[in-house]
């Protein structure tokens, strides 16, 4: 008897290079003392398909381009200067947005202080604005249409752009009027307290904290303000010192000159808004 088993065969057309067919016989003899039966197995292998290795292949592919000369030419972004600048302040336009997604992110995670995403926040958001300047049009007439075109995920970024304020600054919530009348007294207060020679810390840090935070609230008043940046600078040097310390008199002269200054900017201010 021949018992003839098929252990495997592919299912395909037969080729040039043929497929393997594998077939297993077994044979059963016995030997003169009557011994049990012993198999004899062989596989019967046909050609199989020739595998290329990858130098083959791209040779191949080589020689195939070779006939075509337009598949060797090199594709350019840009044909002229006009068209290079256009595509690199869309470079910097999406690395901005990127930036201030991931800035965002770093805030909720608490990787970052209040104060230090505040200034790196304002700045981004200036950024953007000018940035965006560059590159809008009929092709992106909006943000959320330069990042729908090319697939930015950046949901706080777009939010922050929308408020044009980092999140730590709260708004003014319509009270425009009240702010303004806040920041004039607050300016005015400090500076007749100065010059009565009121100098000590725990009198005059209060009204410059609610200074800042009065300035902060006010929408209008941009990031950069250079108000801001000098009553934050006398904050942090009056934290530290002690209650009862008092500013020299080179101090107090300087501290009336910066809040004359930023006063008249405020007002300055007021005048080209309305």
């Amino acid at each position: 008897r021949l018992a003839i088993l098929v252990y495997k065969k592919k299912k395909q057309k037969k080729t040039k290079n043929t497929f393997l067919l594998l077939m297993t016989a077994v044979l059963p003899t016995y030997s003169p003392l009557f011994s049990p039966p012993k198999e004899r197995r062989f596989v019967i292998y046909e050609r199989l398909p020739i595998r290329r290795t990858i130098t083959e292949k791209k040779n191949m592919m080589d020689s195939q381009d070779a006939n075509r000369p337009e598949l060797l030419e090199e594709v350019r972004l840009f044909r002229n200067a006009r068209e290079r600048e256009k595509y690199d302040n869309m470079a910097d336009f999406y690395a901005l947005v990127n930036t201030l997604q991931h800035l965002e992110k770093a805030y909720i995670r608490d990787c970052v202080t209040p104060k230090e995403y505040t200034a790196a926040c304002s700045k981004l958001l200036v950024q953007c604005k000018a940035s965006f300047k560059q590159i809008q049009g009929d092709d992106f007439p909006t943000v959320e249409s330069f990042v729908k075109k090319y697939k930015l995920d950046c949901p706080a970024a777009i939010d922050r752009i929308k408020e044009d304020r980092p999140i730590t600054i709260k708004d003014d919530k319509g009270n425009t009027s009240k702010c303004i009348a806040d920041i004039v007294s607050l300016f005015i207060t400090i500076m007749d307290k100065l010059r009565l020679d009121i100098k000590a810390m725990d009198e005059l840090q209060p009204d410059l904290r609610d200074l800042m935070d009065t300035m902060n609230r006010l929408s209008m008043l941009p990031a950069d303000f250079e108000g801001k940046q000098k009553v934050s600078d006398w904050l942090n040097s009056l934290s530290s010192m002690n209650a009862s310390d008092e500013l020299n008199e080179t101090q107090v002269r300087q501290l009336i000159f910066d809040l004359e200054s930023s006063y008249n900017a405020f007002n300055k201010l007021l005048h080209q808004s309305s």
